[in-house]
């Protein structure tokens, strides 16, 4: 499945990239990058993407997040993951990013802990 991203705000300040389908190796994944550059480009530095559609998650995936961390921590802000389940919270966990990045259950949490 073609991953999609889907833009949305929660509260002032706050934006949401809502993701649905695989988060893999190739220029689908590119696109989440380009939605990142976007909101820091409108100074956005609190994001939450929302990984709650999310089936699938590889290494070239867990790179993108973490690079999308450390540009939003560069910029001043902070990434928050959401609705993340089955294969994709255990990759995560696996590889530690869990511990890098707060997860949480929700997008509606993961906004209210920034």
């Amino acid at each position: 499945m073609i991953l999609s991203v889907q833009r949305k705000s929660i509260e002032p300040g706050i934006a949401v990239l809502e993701m649905t389908g695989r988060i893999a190796m190739g220029s689908d994944s590119q696109t989440i990058e380009w939605r990142l550059a976007e909101l820091l480009r409108e100074n956005h530095k609190r994001v939450v993407f929302d990984l709650t559609q999310v089936t699938f998650l590889d290494s070239s995936g867990i790179g993108i997040l973490m690079m999308c961390h450390a540009k939003l921590k560069k910029a001043g802000g902070a990434l928050h993951i959401a609705g993340a389940q089955g294969m994709v919270l255990e990759t995560l966990e696996i590889t530690s990013l869990s511990k890098i990045v707060n997860c949480y259950r929700t997008a509606a949490e993961a906004a209210r802990s920034f």
